[in-house]
């Protein structure tokens, strides 16, 4: 059934242009709900204040929340939203509510559920979609919090791992069609997310297409973690996503490039869905610009031949929809590319090695096996001295940086993890892409759930024997 669903999908984006839902956040604000309105009967007594906890209101309020779905069904989006932006344990945990983040999920998915298929059923040529929504959390596995040490994380890629399956499982135990990664400051908390999403898959023997959209911070054009449009995709590319596009921070007009420049390399469908322009505090809706100027920026995109599925994002409302939803319907999807096949890597910037490509040079210094010096500066802990050395080598052009910790008195795991940390607060270091060298899978695997680009894996030891390999 669920295989037939994504079959019908796939066609779906290849004969016209798709309409994704707007804001919720902001429609929410419009009821303008109170303390009593978050917390139910059931929650009356709770320690804590509630207020602002939207995902909550799919328990105490699915009459507003089911209320704002039907409005953007009826305005003519084809994929829903769950109201699960911060269904997750770590996120949960600043309403001390972590242990209803599966009810959470559940609920938010089958609320959506109920609603797709009645409008389906009223109008098959329109099939609805609900898509799971996994948000990035309110920590980041790329950056410390604590500006006085870099090296510091407050939550472990193994830890995110766990919340997003546990997430994700509640998802599709509600009903969605489709599991949607979105609004990604954190290449490394999405990794977290798809690897969460691929090993639920493989338990449950079966699969949902996966949609994931990140953010552009601002007018550099890179995320909050400092990835560039095209470095996101190399990181995440392997996950083989239905769509793959942006949402949130900038408007339309200052989002086209990035989404522009997606659009050419992603051999996937492309998403879009922007804020109502720029914040504007003395603005009603918090946001500038009327459905017909977001709908004029779009439709644009749409006939620049840009995106396969369009919405809206913080400042959207059901008339922001239906106004992009009528702009693009006569007009024809875009058509997914043939990508040339090449070796994509990426730091915070992407590096594609290909057949016209020279010798890649791989800075070899940052190696206790390799330099006597760098690994004195590491048993020192002189990690300060050790980041002066993978600078230099950047500097001097190397275009990736090797990185062994194998050495008899070192916690190898231990210091590739702090190393590769301390690298990521280094954008200077970090813009390129990382070759993790150990003879120890463990040190490898430590390793890659610190890297938020795509990076190489150097090398794989065969001396043990094949049975522990």
């Amino acid at each position: 059934m669920q295989a037939d669903r994504t079959v019908e999908l796939q066609n779906q984006l290849t004969h016209r242009i798709l309409i994704l839902d707007g804001a919720m956040g902001t429609m929410i604000q419009q009821h303008k709900l109170g303390e009593a309105d978050y917390r139910g009967a059931r929650f009356a007594d709770h320690p804590k204040d509630l207020k602002g906890n939207n995902d909550l209101l799919v328990l105490t309020r699915p009459d507003v929340v089911g209320g704002i779905h039907r409005a953007y069904l009826e305005a003519g989006a084809d994929i829903i939203e769950t109201c699960t932006f911060n269904a997750t344990r770590v996120s949960q945990a600043d309403y001390n509510l972590s242990d209803l983040a599966y009810e959470l999920n559940v609920e938010g998915a089958r609320l959506v559920r109920q609603l797709c298929d009645e409008f389906t059923a009223a109008n098959p040529a329109k099939p609805r979609y609900c898509a799971g929504v996994l948000g990035p959390t309110s920590r980041t596995l790329s950056i410390s919090p604590d500006v006085n040490d870099p090296g510091f994380r407050n939550v472990s890629f193994d830890a995110l791992v766990d919340d997003y399956y546990d997430s994700a499982k509640g998802l599709m135990e509600g009903g969605a069609d489709i599991i949607l990664i979105e609004t990604i400051f954190d290449t490394l908390n999405a990794k977290a997310a798809v690897f969460a999403v691929e090993k639920l898959f493989a338990d449950l023997n079966r699969r949902l297409p996966v949609m994931i959209s990140g953010t552009i911070t601002d007018a550099s054009g890179r995320t909050l973690s400092g990835q560039t449009a095209e470095a996101f995709w190399n990181s995440l590319s392997h996950s083989q996503p239905i769509s793959f596009g942006l949402n949130c921070a900038l408007g339309a007009r200052e989002l086209r490039q990035y989404v522009d420049e997606l659009s050419t390399v992603c051999n996937t469908f492309v998403s879009a869905h922007p804020n109502a322009g720029l914040p504007n505090p003395l603005s009603p809706t918090g946001y500038d610009e009327t459905p017909e100027q977001l709908a004029a920026e779009i439709v644009e995109w749409a006939r620049s031949g840009l995106v396969n599925i369009v919405g809206g994002c913080c400042g959207t409302s059901p008339a922001h929809i239906r106004a992009i939803a009528e702009a693009v319907s006569l007009v024809t999807p875009r058509s997914v590319p043939h990508v040339e096949k090449k070796l994509r890597l990426s730091g915070l910037e992407p590096f594609n090695v290909g057949p016209e490509s020279l010798f890649v040079n791989v800075g070899e210094r940052t190696n206790v096996t390799g330099s006597r010096a760098f690994a004195r500066m590491i048993l020192e802990g002189r990690f300060d001295d050790a980041l002066a050395v993978a600078r230099q080598q950047v500097e001097n052009g190397a275009q990736i940086i090797d990185i062994n910790m194998d050495e008899a008195m070192l916690d190898s795991m231990a210091a590739m993890e702090k190393f590769l940390k301390l690298i990521a607060s280094e954008p200077d270091i970090s813009r390129v892409p990382i070759m993790l060298d150990s003879s120890k899978w463990s040190v490898i695997e430590a390793g890659l759930k610190c890297i938020q680009g795509k990076g190489v894996v150097n090398s794989i030891s065969m001396k043990e024997g094949e049975a522990e390999f």
